[in-house]
């Protein structure tokens, strides 16, 4: 069975340009394309689509209007479609936090020789949509959702929050897990380093986003910067995201080599980086996402004496990840998302102390 893609989009060309794409790949077919959500509601019905491309911002209803209405009457996976500005990636943002899977910017049409690589980035994108785990959303504001999680009970060791490090890499629905994961992390939690697959331009964004809902402290990395308790460093879209040593402090450190597992930023990069500088002070975390990227380096972590959590299938948008973590035996402990913020900080709570005399 092919995969049934239905593409809105206000511009005549990027429809034409998206329907080529989706239409060259074997394994789909377009089921329908639409100018606005008003036309997609009605073609939704008709030709019941596996995966809804949807353009961020379009005439006669908002995409995030429509995008919220569609989550919670008629769930499916949905990738948005976003243009590079700074708007645009606060508006994706949002729309992640609504329930879409994922998002791809609008192509570079005047760049030829990307196309090649923008059409199969956006057919993996669509592939790993149609095996998303989608649930009917009910929609809180972010300042309700924010007061209902609620941080955990601060760090009773002084000394673990200083030395000890969390290390975190996500990819589809990373988005979503990662805010819930911070959300409930006290002022006082160890320095937390974060890769999250995600494109130069938005990850700013991701991170003003998240300070703004956490108690800690969250940026997106420059290098060179002192890993502090109570903040939190997130790989910007265009380098690898490492962890380092200045004397006796831990440090970020950039690297825009070439992409590792076809990423870049890559989990592996950073938990490998992790393995080397940190070893039995890292604490892994491995959360939802499509792929292999992050188990080879989360089993070198291990190996080095790291404890590593990984979140569960039922919870992840996508077990791909994870999945390969566990299946290598690289994680100690899988549980579902909400559980694991409370287990790492027992975990820190029970172990930071004896770590610090290794």
């Amino acid at each position: 069975m092919k995969i049934k893609v239905l593409i809105v989009d206000d511009s005549a060309l990027i429809r034409s340009v998206m329907s080529e794409i989706v239409g060259s790949q074997p394994d789909m077919e377009v089921v329908g394309v639409a100018p606005d959500p008003l036309v997609a509601r009605d073609l939704i019905k008709q030709t019941n689509p596996d995966v809804l491309t949807l353009d961020v911002e379009m005439p006669k209803m908002d995409g995030l209007d429509f995008l919220e209405k569609l989550m919670r009457l008629r769930p499916m996976p949905v990738i948005m479609v976003s243009s590079l500005t700074e708007r645009g990636s606060e508006i994706t943002m949002r729309a992640l936090e609504l329930g879409a899977v994922d998002f791809v910017t609008k192509p570079k049409l005047s760049i030829q020789s990307g196309m090649r690589e923008y059409t199969e980035l956006i057919a993996d994108k669509i592939r790993t949509a149609s095996k998303a785990r989608i649930k009917a959303r009910v929609i809180h504001s972010v300042s309700s959702e924010n007061s209902q999680i609620g941080s955990l009970p601060m760090i009773k060791n002084p000394l673990t929050s200083s030395e000890k490090l969390i290390i975190i890499g996500a990819s589809t629905g990373g988005t979503e897990a990662i805010k819930n994961f911070l959300i409930q992390m006290p002022s006082d939690c160890p320095g937390i380093l974060i890769t999250q697959h995600m494109p130069e331009g938005f990850t700013r964004s991701f991170a003003k986003r998240l300070d703004g809902l956490c108690k800690i402290s969250v940026v997106e990395a420059v290098g060179g910067e002192r890993v502090l308790p109570g903040h939190a460093y997130i790989a910007p879209g265009h380098s690898h995201l490492m962890l380092a040593r200045s004397g006796a402090n831990y440090v970020t450190q950039l690297d825009s080599g070439p992409p590792v597992n076809r990423h870049r930023p890559s989990v592996d990069v950073l938990f490998h980086s992790a393995a080397t500088y940190a070893g039995k002070n890292a604490i892994g975390v491995i959360l939802t996402g499509m792929g292999k990227d992050g188990a080879a380096g989360m089993l070198e972590m291990k190996n080095a004496g790291a404890y590593n959590f990984a979140q569960d299938e039922a919870t992840c948008v996508v077990f791909g990840m994870p999945r390969e973590a566990i299946a290598i035996g690289a994680t100690h402990v899988v549980a579902p998302l909400d559980e694991l913020p409370a287990n790492v900080l027992q975990h820190l709570a029970l172990h930071g102390s004896r770590a610090l005399r290794v």
